[in-house]
């Protein structure tokens, strides 16, 4: 017996794209010859209406719809084209702020180093900018951008802000490296202005970085006259350092163990977070004294 072989039946099938496309047509059919002829007179007409006019509101609606969708985007194009102006006019804004704060910032540097100048106006100087420094944000040894071409010379006083930063330590051809007053290993001998009573100011970074102070020891001060707030400079007797610098203010007074002598803090004169333009004394204790 030969098998049965089952023919299958072929299905008709319209997509729901295709079938509202032939209802269109069909529609739109419909409206042509509803003008244009009297077939559809009376209850076709009639009959008709309530096919055409819904599909016509419809269509109508979803036009509307389409339509203000657009109108809308344009719209959402708009505030988008002027967001993106705004935000690159608050960028150029914002970097020329900067520009404007960090030339605010040097012309205030400028001016303070220009009273500086003027208030040390025996000494001859010249203005040096720091090009590098220790690791830290703390300027206890740092590079200035002056050396031998420029005349610098080891154990030349620097000073900055309202008065003295340290001394050059070593000088290359067109670098020098300074030491300041906040090392560690660093001693000023120093004056009280007010009484003319001497001390020796010493660097000491942790107080520095905790307080913002820097130490002094074998202050003799036998009537107890030295105050908070007086004056230090640098003594006439120092080795290394031209007399009469302001090293900063008395920010307290303490009896040392020995009872003869007192010791203490000082704020300093110099920031010392921030340096980059200082002033170079161009003559040394030494050449003086020669």
């Amino acid at each position: 017996m030969s098998p049965v072989i089952k023919k299958k039946k072929k299905t008709f099938s319209i997509s729901a794209k295709h079938l509202l496309g032939i209802l269109s047509g069909v529609c739109v059919v419909l409206m042509i010859f509803t003008f244009q002829t009297s077939l559809f007179e009376g209850p076709l007409k009639k009959a008709a209406g309530y096919v055409v006019v819904p599909f016509q509101e419809g269509i109508t609606s979803v036009g509307g719809y389409l339509i203000e969708r657009a109108e809308n985007l344009k719209k959402l194009e708009e505030v988008l084209a002027e967001n993106e102006a705004l935000r690159e006019k608050i960028d150029s804004l914002t970097i020329e702020n900067s520009q404007l704060l960090q030339e605010k910032y040097e012309l205030n540097n400028l001016r303070s180093l220009y009273q500086l100048d003027q208030e040390y106006a025996d000494y001859e100087k010249t203005g040096a900018r720091v090009i590098a420094s220790e690791t830290d944000n703390w300027f206890y040894s740092f590079i200035i951008d002056k050396g031998e071409e420029d005349g610098i010379e080891v154990d030349f006083n620097v000073m900055a802000g309202s008065g003295l930063v340290g001394r050059v330590v070593s000088v290359g051809p067109n670098y020098a490296k300074v030491s300041s007053i906040i090392s560690d290993t660093h001693s000023v001998s120093a004056t009280v202005l007010s009484t003319n009573e001497n001390m020796i100011v010493t660097g000491d970074l942790e107080a520095v970085k905790e307080k913002g102070l820097i130490t002094f020891s074998q202050l003799t001060d036998k009537k107890g006259k030295v105050a908070q707030g007086d004056k230090v400079v640098t003594s006439a007797i120092s080795d290394k350092y031209l007399p009469g610098i302001l090293i900063g203010y008395i920010y307290s007074v303490d009896t040392a163990s020995d009872n003869l002598t007192k010791s203490g803090h000082i704020t300093p004169a110099v920031d010392f977070s921030h340096l980059e333009e200082v002033l170079v004394i161009m003559e040394s204790k030494r050449q003086i004294r020669e």
